[in-house]
């Protein structure tokens, strides 16, 4: 059984999450901190020398696409959707004097 969580414990917690909890809502909140503990405690005892480290379930190699260019310099076509134009470029409101 894990150590047994104090009540300097709880109020550390309570501030960190921003809870104001009374005392019955902090012995729930800490008999369920327990359970937790305990849990992770038995969890301990499997012997888990012979299991290789791994860093997700499923061994996948890189599953990114290629970064290949697909579209190219459309820039009239693109100028076609601007209200206005002007050399090739957006004209824009001016937005600072």
């Amino acid at each position: 059984m894990a150590n047994r969580i104090s009540d300097e414990t709880m109020d550390y917690v309570g501030i960190l999450a921003k809870l104001d909890l009374n005392e019955e809502e902090k012995e729930a909140a800490r008999s369920d901190m327990q359970k937790m503990l305990d849990y992770v405690d038995k969890l301990n005892e499997l012997d888990t020398s012979n299991v290789e480290p791994m860093t997700h379930i499923f061994s996948m190699g890189n599953v990114f696409r290629e970064d290949v260019v697909t579209n190219q310099d459309d820039r009239a076509n693109m100028l076609l959707n601007a209200p206005k134009e002007k050399d090739g470029q957006y004209m824009v409101p001016k937005t600072v004097e």
